[in-house]
């Protein structure tokens, strides 16, 4: 991982070898296909997607996986599926030696896009 914080998502992907670059480069292209409209940036010292007035997600590359947050843990619809992973109560992480599900990516950013929607409402005044 990084220890300066990187200008942009370009950068921090050029700071990791060449085989995860090119896993960082398609987790990117995921996000960015599922949330077209999502803003880019770096928060935490890590790529971020911004949309509807929050973040959306972030994620992250390590020495041996990649990490998606905030990730749908105690969602039911997830629950199951994400069992598989290690990760904390927000987060996965997709070991660099197995295949990287980015369907589940795309269903976890396309939820997390129905999410800040939500949020996003104006809230109704009851009279």
């Amino acid at each position: 991982m990084q220890t300066k914080t990187p200008k942009d998502i370009d950068e921090y992907i050029a700071g990791f070898p060449k085989d995860v670059q090119k896993l960082l480069t398609r987790v990117r292209a995921t996000i960015r296909k599922a949330a077209p409209r999502a803003k880019e940036g770096i928060s935490y010292k890590i790529p971020t997607f911004y949309q509807d007035g929050g973040y959306l997600i972030y994620f992250a590359g390590y020495k041996n996986h990649i990490s998606v947050y905030p990730a749908p843990r105690g969602v039911d619809k997830f629950k199951k599926e994400l069992a598989g992973y290690e990760g904390g109560k927000g987060t996965v992480k997709f070991p660099l030696d197995k295949p990287i599900p980015f369907d589940l990516i795309t269903r976890i950013v396309k939820f997390r896009l129905q999410q800040n929607s939500e949020k996003a409402k104006p809230k109704r005044k009851v009279q």
